[in-house]
């Protein structure tokens, strides 16, 4: 078999930054009069509730990520990535409970299929509003898909690299406070063309629905 143009172990890195390194919940400082005829007693009430932050926190829809490799149905798996092992590899993180990704890929004949699931849960819908937009805003030529979280797009691209090209699906989902990141790409080493747009654009959103079905059932 021919040797492959592209350089597959560069693949393995994450495809998206974790934009928010850890939980930041913080309170106001206690208040303090100004001028005081005299000193409150030591037993007075805290005049700022501590449970406040705590009940901003559990007001949050999604808290944890599911387990990625189950993100998408062995099924989905075989059909999207011919020849990989449906169990998937988990990708290493920083933290399990901001961000989990689980790739698979494989080459069957000269056919080269990708694919990687995202989960990353923010600390309000706030937040994950604001990493929806900078996606979106990253890849722009692509458009919205119905019926998918609260919010979902897709965009789809193709490059070429040595005279081998490679078509790229992206479908970022935003549920509440979380977000789904699916990555779906393809090459043919021998002709050194990729698959269609249909084909790629299709399989990253059902791969995305998979995923965020697997988000809901996980709470």
């Amino acid at each position: 078999m021919r040797s492959l143009p592209l350089t597959l172990a560069a693949r393995l890195a994450p495809v998206v930054v974790l934009a928010t390194a850890g939980w930041a919940l913080s309170s106001g400082p206690l208040a303090a009069p100004a001028a005081a005829e005299k000193k409150s007693a030591p037993d007075s009430p805290a005049s700022a509730s501590p449970s406040a932050p705590a009940t901003a926190a559990a007001s949050r829809t999604y808290r944890d990520s599911p387990a990625p490799c189950e993100g998408v149905t062995k099924k989905t798996v075989t059909s999207l990535v011919p020849g990989a092992k449906t169990a998937g590899k988990e990708i290493p993180s920083t933290d399990e409970s901001l961000r989990r990704t689980c790739s698979w890929n494989a080459l069957k004949g000269f056919d080269y299929r990708w694919l990687d699931i995202s989960y990353e849960i923010k600390k309000s819908d706030e937040s994950a509003q604001a990493a929806y937009r900078q996606r979106t805003a990253e890849k722009n030529g692509g458009g919205q898909v119905p019926g998918v979280g609260d919010e979902a797009y897709s965009v789809v691209n193709l490059s070429t690299t040595d005279k081998q090209q490679t078509r790229e699906g992206t479908v970022v989902v935003r549920a509440s406070n979380a977000l789904v990141v699916v990555t779906y790409n393809g090459s043919d080493f021998e002709s050194k063309k990729a698959p269609g747009t249909d084909e790629i654009n299709k399989g990253a959103i059902k791969a995305a629905k998979e995923g965020m079905a697997a988000l809901e059932a996980a709470q």
